[in-house]
């Protein structure tokens, strides 16, 4: 059996082993300066209604789901680093964190209305689990529930590339920004927030 390809956060984690100590320390310390961190969160709120179930898929340390919590959604975050997961349940308890691979997900809550992936988290994958990520997305979704990714470009996954393989995995896009603040998106943005259904729910919807 072939070794599972590690994710660029993973090589980023053991060249630097500091690294993810500091990324936190970055976060809390834009938060005591009062910096604006949860700008995606504002966004998915929005699109939720009260009481909703949510999945921030990489979570980090938290600062998305913990603002959803506290705007009384149900909140499951999930990320691959142990120290990421440590901080979360420090600064933002309520949600469910966990330590998991986004290409091994298999949580017990099959359905949510919500799937947040901010942060860049996409283009960390390994480029070998992108579809797989992307279909466990699909999976995990309900039926009227849509996915909210968000990621920069030149960081090795192409706009174009992570639409063909949301397609692939069953997610079509409803709308394309190239803000989380909703600026359109055009070509040339630096930036894609892109807002995806379950392919099969389009589909049934136009019947």
């Amino acid at each position: 059996m072939s070794a599972r390809e590690r994710s660029g956060w993973e090589e980023l984690t053991a060249n630097d082993p500091n690294h993810s100590s500091w990324y936190v320390d970055r976060f809390r310390t834009l938060a005591a300066d009062g910096t604006d961190i949860v700008g995606e969160a504002r966004l998915v709120d929005a699109m939720l209604a009260r009481g909703s179930h949510v999945l921030d898929a990489g979570c980090g340390p938290g600062r998305i789901g913990g603002y959803l919590h506290e705007a009384g959604h149900t909140v499951v975050g999930v990320d691959i680093d142990p120290v990421l997961i440590d901080a979360a349940r420090e600064d933002y308890p309520g949600p469910t964190w966990q330590v998991g691979d986004l290409a091994e997900l298999s949580l017990e809550q099959r359905e949510f209305d919500a799937i947040v992936s901010a942060g860049n988290v996409v283009t960390f994958l390994a480029p070998s689990t992108r579809e797989t990520v992307l279909a466990n997305f699909a999976s995990h979704l309900a039926t009227d529930g849509r996915a909210i990714v968000g990621f920069g470009a030149n960081r090795g996954y192409e706009f174009a590339d992570f639409l063909r393989d949301a397609e692939k995995a069953g997610l079509t896009p409803d709308a394309l920004f190239s803000t989380w603040d909703l600026r359109p998106f055009r070509e040339g943005a630096d930036f894609l927030v892109a807002v995806l259904s379950k392919s099969d729910h389009d589909s049934a919807s136009v019947r």
